[in-house]
């Protein structure tokens, strides 16, 4: 195999792949990365069994083949080129020899038949979107995922895609967002858990406008512009969200977002380390946010203004899923919808993009009895 291409072009086409290399690999092979021609173009791929990466890039391809190529290696000494022509010359026993005007530089490879094999994703339904859709659902669910090994189907984000409407839904048990886009829609319904890691990988390797999803029985493919993602689905029932969503909430309150999250970050300063419990006690038009930690003798409480007039109540949340909550509310302004302190609260924003809805949940938490 020889080909020569642009050492930034490469750069930023093994950039694309790198997150699909396991940081410590169970087999030798999945720490390189794939190197073939296809069409006149450098084909380059990367997996970790569970989510692979391809990226096609621009290059002057002089004799084909394919080689799979120790990737950090290679990608480490790129990054320190700067944008000139880099020739590639590998041998019949993967001796990999690439020059530069700086230098010459020699790796051995792995044959290519070595190299896992990644999913055929020409069966399956496709949908067409685009790479700003996507990129919205995942940013505005991926803070709700869960860490937790024990319960698998939470550990991604669950397209749930209809007819008139798609519903990208992410918990942990504490918190739930369920974000409604009415622009992806699907003759075929479909639904799918896709992990949060090819999530995360997808949202920063979308190179184009447009994206094309297609969904098998196992995997998911985003294709957009050079870039294809496939990652394997979680194949669990995702639990019943809808559940947990409180239905009769008499109680609404208008915030300013950005007041409400400062007081909350300060306020919470002052919490207990271990409960990181503050107190909200709603009154007429104004909010209380307080917070103390008895073990070291410590309190903090802010009264802010606010829209309510629905009779007083107190409610206890967990300061970080709060804010984590109310930064990922769109606009200055917040909505909180409640019914009774033991059960969750809603927060919503006040002014949404057309098409589009977004709801949030908090678990509420017991609160210990300082006046």
């Amino acid at each position: 195999m020889k080909f020569n291409v642009s050492s930034n072009d490469l750069n930023q086409g093994l950039s694309a792949v790198i997150g699909a290399v396991p940081t410590k690999a169970t087999l030798p092979i999945l720490e390189t990365i794939l190197f073939e021609s296809e069409d006149g173009r450098l084909k380059l791929t990367a997996t970790d069994l569970e989510i692979s990466i391809i990226e096609y890039i621009d290059a002057e391809i002089e004799d084909e083949g394919s080689i799979a190529i120790p990737a950090k290696r290679l990608l480490e000494t790129l990054r320190q080129l700067p944008d000139i022509t880099v020739f590639f010359d590998v041998d019949s026993n993967q001796n990999i020899q690439f020059k530069t005007d700086k230098g010459t530089y020699k790796l051995v490879g792995e044959e290519a038949d070595e190299f896992p094999e990644v999913p055929d994703m020409n069966e399956g339904v496709v949908l067409k979107t685009t790479t700003k859709l996507i990129q919205n659902a995942i940013g505005k669910t991926m803070f709700a995922v869960s860490t937790d090994d024990l319960r698998p189907a939470m550990m991604g984000v669950f397209f749930d895609i209809g007819s008139d409407e798609s519903k990208f839904v992410a918990t942990d048990g504490h918190r739930l967002v369920k974000f409604v886009n009415r622009n992806l829609t699907s003759d075929q319904p479909l639904s799918f858990i896709a992990p949060d890691k090819a999530l995360n990988l997808v949202s920063k390797a979308l190179d184009a406008a447009d994206c094309e999803l297609t969904v098998s029985d196992d995997h998911v493919q985003f294709k957009s512009g050079n870039t294809i993602v496939i990652s394997r689905l979680i194949n669990e029932q995702y639990p019943n969200y809808e559940s947990v969503i409180p239905r009769d909430n008499d109680k609404e309150l208008l915030i300013d977002k950005t007041q409400m999250l400062s007081t909350v970050k300060r306020v919470s300063v002052f919490s207990s380390t271990t409960t990181r419990q503050i107190r909200l006690q709603l009154g007429n038009d104004k909010l209380t946010i307080r917070a103390e930690d008895l073990d070291m003798s410590s309190e903090a409480k802010e009264v802010i203004s606010c829209d309510y007039n629905e009779g007083e109540m107190e409610i206890g949340f967990n300061a970080k899923y709060l804010s984590d909550v109310l930064s990922n509310v769109d606009g200055d302004e917040a909505k909180f919808e409640f019914s009774s302190p033991n059960r969750a609260g809603i927060v919503k924003p006040v002014n949404e993009e057309d098409g589009e809805e977004m709801l949030m949940l908090v678990m509420p938490v017991m609160l210990n009895s300082y006046a």
